[in-house]
């Protein structure tokens, strides 16, 4: 099994809150009430999506909802713009598979 590559954001400063748990691709991920799930996927790895248009991999642009380029698929089919989303409890991300994976 490849080793899953390095997250691209760290918390620099700890805060308190409910530890929230959901899956990217199923493999379990965890994050904190209150993170937006951009913030979320990428405290856990390193890429949102694929790039629709070659080998690259996408993890948002502008990071404040003008863009377009952070918007990505749940295991229920539902496309949120990641930037503006709270991540919730149980939340399945596809990132590989997914429309852009």
């Amino acid at each position: 099994m490849p080793t899953p590559p390095a997250p691209l954001f760290h918390r620099l400063v700890p805060r308190d809150g409910p530890s929230v748990t959901f899956t990217i691709d199923g493999a379990p991920a965890a994050a904190q009430a209150g993170d937006l799930l951009l913030t979320a996927i990428l405290l856990n790895g390193s890429a949102l999506r694929r790039f629709e248009f070659g080998e690259g991999r996408r993890a948002g642009f502008c990071l404040m909802a003008a863009c377009q380029d952070c918007w990505v698929t749940l295991a229920d089919g539902r496309r949120l713009r990641s930037c503006t989303t709270l991540v919730e409890d149980g939340m399945a991300v596809v990132i590989e598979g997914g429309p852009h994976g």
